[in-house]
């Protein structure tokens, strides 16, 4: 892999749990690493002490072969129009935001090769998620390099389905905190304390997300193992799945998550 430096362009939410994902797991040398961010964030400032740059010249920009933007959406065309002319013609153009098209990045960044991942802020602990798609299999493991340390890559072969990843993934999480969220408030129904509640609902979670890592199994048979016939497992899910409510659901769910993702792209 090149010894060229990296540009991460934002240290929000996605940008500080990239970089500490690469700090805790040694992902990336940040010597080689450069952090262009209006405001001090403590992640960036921990980087710098192992070695990255933070805000630098022009010069040290020229140098980059990878930049990742890790800004809001309605931000990435006032990016492109101050960081263009400043990037290597080779740059690859890394884009972190969802409902942003890679045909836009292109116009935006002057036809330079673009690629897009939707990760999850859990790269912080090394224990991302990581949709990603580029147009060559060579800027594919340009990619791969810099997120695989840090997520469990899934490789897109169609940015137009970049969208769906964002509704079962990029956005994913926060359904398992909402479900987690329900759990706690039926315990609390129930009789348990809320603190009981939310501790055995979040560690439920964290537990049933161990063993499908262990076993590599699929969801149906992790779920097999657990709900006996004529139990009480059996008994909760026989609910949710009454007249197919809970697939509904989260196919909705799913469907206005792309919709969304849809009218962002043409912002």
């Amino acid at each position: 892999m090149t010894d060229r430096p990296v540009i991460l362009v934002g240290c929000g939410r996605l940008g500080s749990s990239l970089v500490e994902g690469w700090l805790k797991t040694g992902g990336l040398d940040l010597r080689n690493l450069i952090i262009v961010t209006p405001s001090s964030k403590p992640v960036a400032e921990t980087a710098r002490e192992k070695g990255a740059l933070i805000n630098p010249g022009d010069e040290a920009l020229a140098r980059a072969d990878r930049v990742i933007l890790g800004v809001k959406p309605a931000m990435w065309r006032r990016v492109a129009a101050d960081m263009d002319a400043k990037l290597a013609p080779d740059a690859l153009i890394i884009s972190m935001m969802a409902g942003v098209r890679a045909s836009a990045l292109s116009d935006g960044f002057k036809s330079r090769p673009v690629a897009r991942v939707m990760p999850t802020t859990s790269m912080a602990v090394g224990e991302g998620v990581a949709s990603i798609w580029a147009e060559t299999d060579a800027d594919l493991d340009k990619v791969r390099g810099l997120f695989g340390p840090v997520a469990r890559v899934v490789g897109l072969a169609d940015d137009g389905l970049m969208d769906a990843a964002t509704a079962v993934s990029g956005s994913g999480q926060a359904y398992f905190f909402a479900f987690v969220d329900a759990l706690t408030k039926a315990g609390v129904e129930q009789g348990l304390s809320p603190e009981q509640a939310e501790a055995l609902a979040s560690g439920t979670l964290v537990s049933a997300a161990a063993a499908m890592k262990q076993d590599g199994a699929r969801a149906e048979d992790l779920i097999a193992r657990v709900a006996s016939p004529g139990g009480t497992t059996r008994a909760a899910l026989d609910v949710f799945a009454k007249d197919g409510s809970l697939e509904r659901l989260v196919s909705e769910a799913a469907a206005a998550a792309v919709a969304r993702a849809t009218e962002l792209s043409g912002s």
